[in-house]
């Protein structure tokens, strides 16, 4: 007794299902690893924010993202992240520290010392279809290049990743 070979059809199939597989495989190895706060993020936050001595000055997280316009994060000193807000800066007196160096977006997650004010307009953000404060920008200094991470997974970081949510600490 013979037995008959597979039609064309059916071996296809069976290519076609094989290249599914590998591809899943290979495509999730891809992914961006879920990296959430730790409790010694929170330890370093809640250290940060009460070294932050009170004064005429922001503390700004500047979080940068492709489609988007908007520069970041601004609390006052002493305070936590969630009541930051995010902010537009009009750089009339003064260049953005990454647009100044030519670098748009070089600076994200970094922490700022700003120093400026709010001007009481509001800026439209077309991308996010949002309105955000707009923030007069007069001095800003580097406070941290790798600062705990102050959002509940590290993702959010990631600048093709259109995700603007509020820090949760």
């Amino acid at each position: 007794m013979t037995k008959a070979a597979p039609s064309n059809g059916v071996r296809l199939g069976l290519m076609f299902f094989s290249l599914i597989v590998v591809l899943s495989f290979l495509l999730t190895g891809c992914e961006t690893p879920i990296v959430t706060q730790s409790a010694q993020d929170r330890q370093a936050i809640s250290a940060a924010i009460s070294g932050e001595v009170p004064g005429n000055y922001f503390i700004g997280y500047r979080l940068y993202k492709v489609d988007y316009k908007m520069w970041g994060w601004l609390k006052k000193p002493g305070e936590p992240w969630k009541n930051a807000q995010m902010v537009m800066f009009n750089e009339q007196k003064m260049l953005a520290p990454d647009r100044a160096r030519n670098a748009i977006g070089s600076d994200n997650n970094t922490i700022y010392k700003l120093s400026g004010y709010f001007s009481g307009e509001k800026v439209y953000e077309p991308a996010s279809d949002t309105v955000y404060p707009e923030f007069v920008l007069t001095g800003a200094s580097v406070i941290s290049t790798n600062p705990p991470l102050i959002f509940p997974d590290r993702r959010w970081l990631d600048p093709t990743i259109r995700l603007i949510a509020p820090p949760l600490y």
